[in-house]
């Protein structure tokens, strides 16, 4: 007995030494992750927006961009990848070095629309992607041209029925959120008209601007401008709150027609299997951003709500909003190559 003692005794020295190395080597790359993520960044980053410069969402990208590159210590430059709504730039992120060196400056309907619309957008936008930080959302207003005699959504939803399919409205392209927002807003009022869909959103501007197009469900941000000039009319914005950019528009559920809300979000993403510290670095970095008065300031005389808070946020926003415009592509039969 004392000699099955002796042999036991003997053993458990080398299996608790064999034990321990183990349990460093698991340890080596969580420490090199944390390393990493104190050096980090090492080069100047790549911000991907992936539509066209001067687009909707390119001064919120580029005024970020400025921002983020003083609180990380490199530059971080904004390249514009735009086409098939977003789905060709996000494609080029989903492929990228998963280091935090290249990100995304996203719009929401890349992840709540285009997955019901489109056959293949190149990437799965579950697998493929970490959420890193909200950055703020922002609303479509109804505009029409100045020579509609309807001031009010309930004069222009008269209007239009009376014209049944006369009417055109402009948008960025099938499945873009103006094209959406067209179709709700048919599908709610029991109307018609033709949709004229182009290839970027100044586009769409411009054609309503000389009336061959009579309206648009644009951006706030981007027609604002216009608005102001009293070259376009504002009709409603479509969402809970009116816009600051526009005080005096009513918004949808101020005009009796609650469920007609519409608009995007822009948040940044990176490639998945960026090291969770890079992404907790980055997510602190762009609220403390966002945070700054002058910041949220000039984000939001350019029409942005600013919106913070943790990367759960984003998955949790998409979880809630995709269903909604599945529906309403099912519905419409909407699929695009």
């Amino acid at each position: 007995m004392k000699r099955s003692v002796s042999f036991v005794g003997r053993s458990v020295a080398p299996l608790a030494a064999a034990m321990s190395a183990l349990a460093l080597l698991m340890l080596v790359p969580a420490a090199a992750a944390v390393a990493a993520a104190a050096e980090y960044p090492v080069r100047p980053v790549r911000l991907v927006n992936p539509f066209p410069p001067g687009g909707s969402s390119d001064p919120f990208a580029r005024l970020l961009a400025e921002a983020l590159g003083r609180a990380l210590g490199q530059p971080v430059i904004v390249d514009n990848r735009g086409g098939g709504n977003g789905n060709i730039g996000t494609a080029l992120v989903s492929k990228a070095v998963p280091d935090g060196h290249t990100l995304l400056f996203a719009s929401g309907t890349t992840f709540t629309v285009n997955p019901s619309v489109y056959r293949s957008q190149g990437f799965d936008p579950a697998r493929d992607f970490e959420p890193v930080a909200m950055v703020g959302s922002i609303p479509n207003v109804l505009v029409v041209h100045p020579s509609l005699p309807a001031r009010t959504l309930a004069e222009f939803t008269q209007y239009v029925k009376g014209r049944n399919g006369e009417l055109n409205y402009a948008s960025a392209g099938n499945g873009s959120s103006m094209h959406l927002a067209g179709e709700l807003f048919q599908s709610m009022t029991g109307t018609k008209m033709q949709h004229v869909p182009f290839v970027s959103p100044g586009q769409a501007t411009q054609d309503t601007l000389a009336n061959r197009t009579q309206l648009i469900f644009h951006l706030v941000a981007a027609v604002a401008p216009q608005v102001q000039a009293g070259s376009l009319r504002a009709i409603a914005v479509l969402a809970p709150a009116r816009s600051g950019v526009l005080p005096d528009v009513p918004t949808t559920r101020e005009a009796g027609m609650p469920g007609l809300e519409a608009g995007t979000w822009y948040a940044v993403f990176v490639p998945r299997g960026t090291p969770t510290a890079v992404v907790t670095r980055l997510n602190g970095a762009i609220n403390r951003i966002l945070d700054e008065p002058a910041f949220r300031k000039r984000v939001t005389e350019l029409g942005l709500t600013v919106e913070t808070g943790p990367p759960a946020a984003i998955t949790e926003r998409i979880r809630r909003e995709a269903p909604r415009w599945a529906e309403l592509a099912k519905a419409l039969s909407l699929r695009l190559d």
